[in-house]
């Protein structure tokens, strides 16, 4: 095991680091405990700690989330704790355990906004104003 691990993660416009250390199981995001965010992004960001098992009992974990909403960064976060427990670990087996239950826990998603077209309307990538033949 290694002594302290980065890893990111990106979900849209969100982004994620988490450094994991040895330590005593405390998990802060944005220098806050975890307990302090949603129920909905607490569990989402558990996720990857529940498969992990024990280990995470022995790790500390910071994260530094910013950009898009509540539901991204949690979602950037859980990749970026899955990837450093990977790191931290080096274990083969955890890494496939991730990849079985969820491929976006180790695997960024590869969609983003379409880019508004010129000489369009500004409502959107495909909006086109209207003609009428009449």
């Amino acid at each position: 095991m290694s002594e302290s691990v980065q890893a990111t993660g990106k979900r849209k416009t969100a982004k994620a680091r988490a450094t994991v250390k040895e330590g005593d199981g405390t998990i802060r995001v944005n220098s806050r405990p975890l307990h302090t965010m949603t129920e909905m992004a607490q569990n989402r960001i558990k996720e990857p700690l529940t498969i992990a098992g024990d280990i995470t009992e022995e790790v500390e974990i910071r994260v530094t989330a910013n950009g898009g909403g509540k539901q991204g960064q949690a979602e950037a976060i859980r990749m970026a704790v899955a990837r450093g427990l990977v790191d931290y670990t080096g274990d083969e087996d955890l890494k496939h355990d991730f990849l079985d239950y969820d491929r976006n826990m180790l695997v960024e998603d590869p969609r983003r906004t379409e880019t508004r077209k010129p000489s369009q309307s500004s409502k959107g990538a495909r909006h086109k104003q209207q003609k009428s033949y009449r």
